[in-house]
Parts: structure tokens; C-alpha cells; sequence
């Protein structure tokens, strides 16, 4: 069986509340500890009421502090939106307090708009400085190195491992030149994953961190007892992209009986587009529709997001996917 993690964006569901979402993910967490699972990320996204996350170094360490051995980290760090440096002290520190456990995963898009990015503070154009921005942070977080004036404390010599994280050839390139393991956000973007993962693995250069390719792919599950059940749970997720498409950024809603009521045609397209990276069922139908996908993809670990309003048929849908691969 290969390693499977969760990405985790602490949803707040219509009738609760921030502080029980980012709960909810710490609870997920400890059953994901016990499931087996190796890591839980959260993904930094911000001005979206229905997401916790955004303050990505805190709700890590609040659900690192509730496990004790997956790992946990960021799905990832909009390296653009920081400094560096200052990524670089709070993951030294995370580390510091919780050492081993901590993954640190980057990405170049802003999370967010034009509007929110500007408050910010941040200039659009950052983007463009993101390889040289990795390698400093890579080095902030790297051994100490003599005559150095400015250092991250903590921060140096903790070595937290850095991902790549992201859904084009752009994000693919680097981390093969970089020698760092590579995580394709197929999950909402599928459309260059194949692609993406050819450039990755052919053009690799070892690294310290890494002395060969290492592929994490994203993928949409749920399970529950029967494809039906699956099937109805899944509709809290396509409201969540039909929202999305029309620019209404609402609370995660309770799932419906026919999505067709709910989206038009083309809508139903665009999320389908952006979703084709699913995996919708019963225990067996997702067995089925995961090995396909490793099959597919080489894929080295699976990163799942389980998108589903009832917080107790979420915890159920981690259980039937881990059982669903355990044999294999």
C-alpha cells in the first residue's frame, strides 16, 4: 500500500462555526493518526469565508499539538504572499516544538484575488522571484553556515523538508532542478498532470534532501457504504466549485438529492473539468478507482481531499479509503 495523507482547508459548514472547523480538523487528525495515514497539510487560502486556514503556521500547530506522529504541514505556503525569512522562523519553530513531524510545502499562486492580495500587502510581480525566494528559504532553514549575520531562530539548521507543490510544468521543472519531492495539485487542476509528472521524473537532479523523484498526487475521495451514499455526500463538494464559478463564497452546504437542480449545464461542465480527479463510492469502487489512478500515475503517495459536510461520515469515508488500499 502506498502512503496516504489528507489536505485539510478546515471548511466551515453552514450552522457551525470557525472554531469548530479548525476542531473538526484536529479531530480528523488524530483519526487519521490512528488510521495510519502519513501526513495532514493545510492549504493557505484567504478572504473565503468557508475556509480556517489561512493562518496556516497556527492551524498546524494547533492540530500538531492534538497528534503525536503524522506528520503535519503546509498544502502549502503561498511563498509569494511572505518573506522568506519569516516563513523560515515559524517553521524553525514548528519544528522546535515539534520536531520531525513537520513538512513545509510551496506554492507561487497568491490564494486568494487581486483585491485580497493587495491587502496584503503584496505585489502580484513576487511571483516571478519564486525559485530565488525557495532557495533562500532553503537556506535560512539549512545548516549554519560561519560569518553569516542574519539568521532564522529558530529557524537554522532544523532542515524542515521542502515540497513543490502546484499544477503546471513551471512547478514540475523546479522541483526536478531543485531535487525536492513534488506534490501536483490534480485534485482541482488535473488537466498537466501526466504531463507534469513526465518533466518531473525525466529531468530530476538529485539533491541532500533527495536523491531520487518523489510524486505526491491529489485526488478527490468519498467513500461511504454504498455508490449512492457516495454519490449524495459528493454534492456538498460540487456546490462548493458551482459557488465558486459564480463568485459567491459561502459556508459549506448539506448535500443535496439531485446536483442537476443546482448547476447549469455549463457549470456542471466546468466543475467536472476541475473534478475529473475523483474517486466517488462504495469501499470497493474506490479500491477499484485508486489503483487505477496509481496505475495511471506512478504516483509515490496519495494525498486525499474528503470534502463532506457531516463531520461523522467524514471521519467513516477516511476509514473505508484506508481500508479500501490496506491490502495492497
Amino acid at each position: 500500500m502506498i502512503p496516504l495523507s489528507i489536505l485539510e482547508l478546515g471548511r466551515v459548514r453552514q450552522g457551525a462555526d470557525p472554531r469548530t472547523a479548525l476542531n473538526e480538523a484536529r479531530t480528523l487528525a488524530q483519526h487519521a493518526e490512528r488510521l495510519g495515514y502519513r501526513r495532514i497539510w493545510v492549504a493557505e487560502h484567504h478572504n473565503m469565508p468557508g475556509v480556517t486556514t489561512a493562518a496556516t503556521s497556527v492551524v498546524i500547530a494547533h492540530i500538531a499539538a492534538g497528534t503525536s506522529s503524522i506528520r503535519v504541514g503546509a498544502g502549502g505556503i503561498m511563498l509569494p504572499n511572505h518573506a522568506p525569512y519569516v516563513i523560515a522562523e515559524q517553521f524553525g519553530t514548528l519544528e522546535t516544538l515539534f520536531p520531525g513531524r513537520i513538512d513545509l510545502g510551496l506554492g507561487r499562486a497568491p490564494g486568494t484575488d487581486q483585491m485580497t492580495l493587495r491587502a496584503l500587502r503584496r505585489n502580484p510581480a513576487n511571483a516571478e522571484n519564486f525559485p530565488q525566494d525557495v532557495l533562500e528559504l532553503q537556506g535560512f532553514l539549512g545548516p549554519r553556515k560561519a560569518g553569516r549575520r542574519i539568521e532564522a531562530i529558530p529557524g537554522v539548521d532544523t532542515n524542515v523538508p521542502l515540497w513543490i507543490l502546484g499544477s503546471s510544468l513551471f512547478g514540475a521543472q523546479l522541483a526536478a532542478s531543485l531535487g525536492l519531492p513534488y506534490g501536483f495539485a490534480s485534485h482541482f487542476a488535473p488537466q498537466a498532470l501526466h504531463q507534469a509528472l513526465d518533466v518531473y521524473r525525466s529531468t530530476f537532479k538529485p539533491s541532500a534532501q533527495a536523491d531520487k523523484p518523489y510524486a505526491l498526487v491529489g485526488v478527490n475521495v468519498i467513500a461511504a457504504e454504498t455508490d449512492e451514499e457516495a454519490r449524495y455526500l459528493a454534492t456538498s463538494q460540487q456546490m462548493s466549485f458551482t459557488d465558486l464559478f459564480r463568485g459567491t463564497r459561502g459556508l459549506m452546504q448539506p448535500p443535496i438529492k439531485d446536483i442537476e437542480t443546482y448547476w447549469t449545464p455549463q457549470e456542471k461542465a466546468q466543475a467536472g473539468q476541475m473534478l475529473s480527479c475523483s474517486v466517488v463510492g462504495s469501499r470497493e469502487s474506490v479500491r477499484r478507482g485508486l489503483q487505477q489512478l496509481i496505475k495511471d500515475t506512478g504516483a509515490d503517495e496519495l494525498m486525499i481531499v474528503c470534502d463532506i459536510f457531516d463531520p461523522e461520515k467524514r471521519l467513516m469515508s477516511l476509514q473505508l479509503i484506508a481500508e479500501a488500499l490496506q491490502d495492497d
